[in-house]
């Protein structure tokens, strides 16, 4: 059997073990909350994007998951700057045109702002005089920073970006910096 890890990436981490980047740098990498050997995650989210990380130690498993091919959808609550209007949103539906292509079809839904979320160290950066809101937005791609992409091109700059769900997999009610055991079909 396959082992899935379910893990709550925190704002600033990368989704990886080790730090490739410039010589020196000390940035946070999943070593410093996961110590299981032999998993790998099975996609990615930006140090700049929080919530669900899959991971597993199983190199099928980890294709089928992370693979654009296989459609699996993966699921968002949007922090966006400004108020979305009927345009806006219908264009994400349909799809929107990027630099690397038109994307495929999102499922869009403004929300409430989320009750039971947790403060995100250091804090987005709010201006008074910019409403913001919340989507909850599904895609079955992915793209390098597609959802932020896409928010942007119809005028609503991403503030904060938290991945809910990844095909049956929920984030439900984990913690920042903690993972859970799942198993491989679903949460």
């Amino acid at each position: 059997m396959n082992r899935v890890i379910l893990f709550n990436k925190p704002f600033g981490v990368l989704s990886q073990f080790t730090d490739k980047g410039t010589q020196g740098s000390a940035r946070p990498t999943l070593s410093g909350f996961i110590d299981e050997p032999g998993f790998y995650p099975a996609g990615r989210l930006d140090k700049d994007s929080e919530g669900l990380l899959v991971l597993t130690d199983n190199g099928a498993l980890q294709a089928r998951i992370a693979h654009p091919k296989y459609k699996r959808p993966k699921t968002y609550l949007v922090q966006v700057e400004g108020t979305p209007d009927a345009a806006a949103l219908d264009a994400l539906r349909k799809g929107v045109t990027l630099k690397d292509g038109k994307t495929a079809p999102a499922t869009i839904t403004q929300i409430d702002p989320p009750a039971d979320l947790w403060e995100r160290d250091p804090p987005v950066r709010f201006r008074k005089s910019v409403p913001d809101a919340w989507l909850e937005i599904t895609i079955r791609e992915g793209r390098n920073r597609q959802v932020r992409r896409m928010t942007a091109h119809v005028g609503l700059p991403t503030l904060r970006l938290i991945r809910s769900q990844i095909g049956d997999w929920r984030l439900n009610q984990m913690r920042p910096g903690t993972w859970r055991w799942a198993s491989e079909t679903g949460a």
